[in-house]
C-alpha cells in the first residue's frame, strides 16, 4: 500500500496533491502533516535500510587508516548522526539543493559584484544577501522589506526588523 500511496504523490495523484511537488495552495496543516506522517513512513521503510547497509559496509571494511579508503570511511562515520538525521525528522529535506540554488547567484557574479574587493565590502554584501534571502523565505518582496527595516532602524536606532515581522504587520 506505501509504494501505490507514493507512486500517486509523486504523479501527483489523488493521495495527497501537489503536496511533495511544492504546490503553492497546498499548505492546510492537515496535508502538511499528512505529507509529513507519508515522508516519516517513506524513510523509515525505503532509506533506514539503505543507510543501514552503508553503516554496516563501511565498519565491516578493512581498510588502513591512512590510506584513502580508510580516510574516506572515519570521515564519513564521523560525520554519520548528522548524515542519518534525516531519517528522524521528516522536514529536513533529503538534500540542500534549494540553499544550493540561492547561492548560485552569489557565487557566480562573485567576482563582479561591487564591493566585493575588499573584507568589510563582502561583510556587507553577505548580510545583503542574507537579508534578501531571509525575506523571499518569508514571502515577503525583499524590496518592500528592506525599505521598511530601513525606515523602522532609523526611527528607532538598534532595532532590527525581520522579515517575518512584515507578514503579521
Amino acid at each position: 500500500m506505501l509504494g501505490a500511496r507514493a507512486a500517486q504523490v509523486r504523479r501527483g495523484g489523488a493521495a495527497l496533491p501537489g503536496v511533495l511537488r511544492g504546490d503553492p495552495g497546498a499548505h492546510r496543516s492537515e496535508t502538511r502533516s499528512a505529507a509529513l506522517e507519508l515522508r516519516a513512513e517513506l524513510r523509515r521503510e525505503q532509506s533506514t535500510p539503505i543507510v543501514e547497509a552503508i553503516c554496516a559496509w563501511a565498519h565491516q571494511q578493512r581498510a588502513l587508516p591512512e590510506s584513502s579508503l580508510g580516510k574516506a570511511i572515519a570521515y564519513m562515520l564521523g560525520l554519520w548522526p548528522g548524515l542519518t538525521r534525516f531519517l528522524d525528522n521528516a522536514r529536513i529535506p533529503l538534500d540542500n539543493n534549494a540553499t544550493e540554488r540561492g547561492l548560485r547567484g552569489l557565487v557566480v557574479g562573485r567576482k563582479n559584484h561591487y564591493g566585493s574587493r575588499s573584507q568589510r565590502g563582502t561583510e556587507v554584501a553577505a548580510l545583503f544577501y542574507s537579508l534578501i534571502e531571509s525575506a523571499k523565505l518569508c514571502g515577503v518582496e525583499p524590496k518592500a522589506y528592506l525599505l521598511q527595516a530601513t525606515h523602522v532602524a532609523l526611527e528607532t536606532p538598534g532595532t532590527v526588523t525581520l522579515p517575518h515581522a512584515l507578514l503579521s504587520a
